[in-house]
């Protein structure tokens, strides 16, 4: 079964490097300057012309408070006045770019995040959904995935009403942990009845899908207090888990200054949160998905993996792989066909470019044929633990062994390792390798090296 994992101590210690999420290939890290607001509207264009699917990905940025893990782009404001005038811009941004698609391009996909989505009042919320609904094609009969991240503080009956009335479907609750004192180590003090409220909410307004967010290695986190965490998750019977490993990276995100690195849980510990975890979610029946990710069995994403179409992108794993995603907001990051393209990471910067008619286009990559190839082989076995020769051959035109013959000596030692099994056929990913996905993606990554893999968590 594609959920089997072993847990191999040793394996992971020899294996638990720094590198890339793969939510793309090339990563973020390789943007640049080079690709802005032209090669987005040429992009838009073929995009129009083939009549894709679209993904859309909303980026509200907004917070009311900090906390101090946090790495997302964000603005901590309790200043509700802010909301408006980035609203006006935003609303100009989906104007500009959807007049460039075909209004028969359908969104499948639908996806707020932030920040906080619901920082915005009702109002703003409606005035949002309802300039999207009137430039793009959003479904109306509630088939689409249409999801949006909550955070409980954040959230009553009365939003979560008015979500499922303006479309929303699934939701994404921040959580990371119940423990008072590791909730005061990082500035968010939550209550599992705030958590249990917006999940029972979700529930009787039909929402489909519940995903719940957990973090590990936080401050003052011990084993014991974060599997007891874990224990009431799972009793709320969520849909979906991300547990995600804790990156301390105070050199890059600010707020992580603010947390005591003595409190931090020492290595071994953090494995043994990770090893119980996973011991729990599947004794519960969750199924691993990958990369942090558990689903139920009956999960869309547990499915798709079984029938060979998982696929990942900006906005983690997904069955809209297929969908061209248009980024929207601040730093928001859009995949159409080849072209990676992201928005300024800076607030004042991208209302200002907005303001003066310019779109907000700052830096991107567009994919050669080389990047194609090794995204396609990053993708399959980052989503299938499992890689075909013959498939990548017949797409790419290429001898898999000639074109990657340097790797075979360290894939060798991956399959002496116990991470692979390997034959003239293909590669695929052993119960024991499957946590270590990443490790195995890291060989095909044809920009990696050591300067740039400081800029990444661990893999574990």
């Amino acid at each position: 079964m594609l959920d089997v994992i072993r847990w191999d101590s040793d394996l992971i210690r020899r294996y638990d490097l720094a590198g890339p999420r793969y939510t793309s290939y090339p990563t973020a890290v390789q943007f640049s300057t080079q690709v802005g607001t032209f090669d987005l509207l040429h992009a838009l264009r073929d995009s129009r012309k083939a009549r894709r699917p679209l993904s859309l990905y909303v980026h509200i940025p907004f917070c009311a408070n900090i906390c101090y893990y946090c790495a997302c782009n964000k603005v901590i404001t309790k200043d509700r006045s802010r909301a408006p005038a980035y609203l006006q811009r935003l609303e100009h941004e989906i104007k500009t770019l959807a007049c460039h698609l075909a209004p028969d391009q359908v969104v499948e996909q639908l996806h707020l995040g932030g920040g906080t989505p619901t920082f915005l009042n009702h109002g703003e919320l409606r005035q949002l959904m309802a300039c999207l609904r009137s430039h793009f094609n959003l479904l109306e009969d509630d088939s689409g995935d249409y999801g949006i991240e909550i955070d409980p503080r954040e959230a009553d009956w009365s939003s979560m009403g008015l979500l499922r009335e303006l479309g929303f479907n699934r939701v994404s609750l921040g959580v990371q942990d119940l423990d008072p004192a590791v909730q005061r180590a990082v500035n968010r003090l939550q209550s599992l009845e705030q958590t249990r409220a917006i999940v029972e909410a979700a529930r009787t307004l039909q929402f489909r899908s519940v995903n719940i967010d957990l973090i590990y290695g936080l401050p003052l986190q011990t084993p014991e207090g974060f599997a007891r965490t874990v224990e009431e998750m799972i009793a709320l019977q969520p849909d979906r888990l991300s547990v995600f490993n804790y990156a301390h990276l105070p050199e890059r995100f600010m707020p992580q200054r603010r947390i005591d690195d003595n409190a931090l849980p020492k290595p071994e510990q953090k494995l043994r949160m990770l090893e119980r975890t996973i011991e729990q979610l599947t004794g519960a029946g969750y199924r691993y998905i990958g990369m942090d990710h558990f689903a139920l069995p009956d999960d869309e994403l547990a499915i798709a993996q079984e029938e060979g179409t998982l696929q990942r992108n900006f906005q983690g794993y997904t069955t809209h792989g297929h969908c061209d995603l248009i980024g929207l907001g601040v730093s928001a990051i859009s995949q159409i066909g080849d072209l990676y393209c992201q928005n300024s990471n800076d607030l004042s910067d991208y209302q200002s470019l907005l303001a003066s008619d310019q779109l907000a286009t700052k830096r991107g990559l567009l994919c050669n044929q080389d990047d194609r190839i090794r995204r396609a082989v990053i993708q399959q076995l980052i989503c299938h633990f499992e890689l075909d020769f013959a498939a990548i051959e017949q797409a790419f035109a290429i001898e898999f062994r000639s074109y990657f013959h340097e790797l075979w000596p360290p894939l060798l030692n991956m399959c002496r390792d116990g991470l692979i099994v390997m034959d003239d056929h293909g590669i695929r990913v052993l119960p024991a390798g499957r946590l270590l996905v990443r490790a195995v993606c890291m060989l095909f990554d044809a920009y990696l090296n050591p300067a740039s893999s400081q800029r990444f968590s661990r893999v574990i």
